[in-house]
């Protein structure tokens, strides 16, 4: 997926204030061809904010946005035909058919007579939607809207396309259709910006991560290299055989671990810790759980994953 060529997305200390108040603080980004970046952040972080000014709905108050070196806020014609932006929510008309919605939107996109039919049966073919056609759009699943949005907006063979929350709502047999989509698109040479709740399956298709909260960014780069940085501690997870050892060994683990935060899921009968302890350390501290009476299903070493990354990066804003 990755390609080293010169930036398809850029932006240059990018900054949107609304009066007093700082929506995006100096943002600076670049997606490469055939690269997709997973853009993480809360809720008012400030991704709908960049969002806007790259599809050239919004103008920076300072710095710049370009794609394909076309500036967002001087060229906004010009950028409407280099993207292709698929909102988090699906918007559908009643009473019209899967081929009559593309065939709606590509006559907006200036698409017309036999061309037009011929890039619906492409787009349809991409995005494995050929067999829904004739079916009415409001009557079609979550996931198969999905795949006619996307469609829609490949409808104009777009350079870049910006995902909002593609795989929100789907069960996992549609995510990974969704997957497998936007997997094809980026080794086809699109270049793809996807925001996500689901930052497991974000992790498994973008090679760059950019995570921003409070309008600043937070941490950009490979998706292992930002896991590096992030997460340089290993963890580890305790599962005990009885729940009811579950405070005692939590307070057998507080000796050795210090101020060391531990994830406690009495559910899962299990506590998750942080550290830098070597092997030996470590067996120390299994040792002393048995020692004192616990009985201990497993002690393991647990991957580290995105989600961990963006709550080192959430915590660390929140203290700041």
């Amino acid at each position: 997926m990755t390609n080293t060529s010169d930036p398809v997305v850029q932006t240059q200390n990018l900054t949107k204030r609304y009066g007093e108040f700082c929506a995006l603080d100096d943002l600076t980004i670049h997606v490469s061809r055939g690269e997709i970046l997973g853009f993480i952040g809360p809720n008012g972080a400030g991704k709908t904010t960049t969002i806007k000014i790259l599809v050239g709905l919004s103008r920076p108050t300072s710095g710049t946005a370009s794609i394909t070196g076309v500036n967002c806020s001087e060229n906004a014609s010009k950028i409407k035909r280099l993207v292709g932006y698929m909102p988090d929510k699906f918007g559908s008309y009643d009473n019209m058919r899967v081929r009559e919605y593309l065939d709606f939107f590509g006559a907006i996109f200036g698409l017309n007579g036999k061309a037009r039919q011929k890039r619906i049966d492409e787009v349809m073919e991409i995005t494995d939607a050929t067999y829904m056609q004739d079916k009415f759009v409001e009557s079609l699943s979550h996931g198969m809207q999905q795949r006619v949005g996307i469609a829609r907006t490949l409808l104009h063979d777009p350079e870049v396309l910006i995902l909002d929350e593609p795989a929100n709502g789907l069960d996992p047999k549609a995510r990974i259709e969704m997957r497998e989509i936007l997997l094809r698109l980026a080794a086809e040479g699109k270049t793809l910006i996807v925001t996500s709740h689901i930052l497991p399956e974000l992790a498994r298709i973008c090679d760059t991560v950019a995570i921003i909260t409070g309008g600043r960014l937070r941490a950009f780069g490979q998706l292992d290299e930002v896991m590096r940085d992030l997460c340089p501690l290993r963890n580890y997870e305790v599962q005990l055989v009885e729940i009811d050892d579950m405070e005692k060994a939590n307070q057998l683990l507080q000796q050795p671990l210090g101020d060391t935060q531990i994830s406690v899921s009495k559910q899962e009968r299990t506590l998750r810790f942080p550290t830098a302890d070597t092997e030996q350390a470590l067996a120390g501290i299994l040792q002393s759980l048995v020692s004192n009476g616990i009985q201990v299903a497993q002690f393991r070493e647990v991957a580290s994953d995105l989600e961990d990354a963006f709550l080192s990066v959430a915590s660390g804003a929140k203290s700041s």
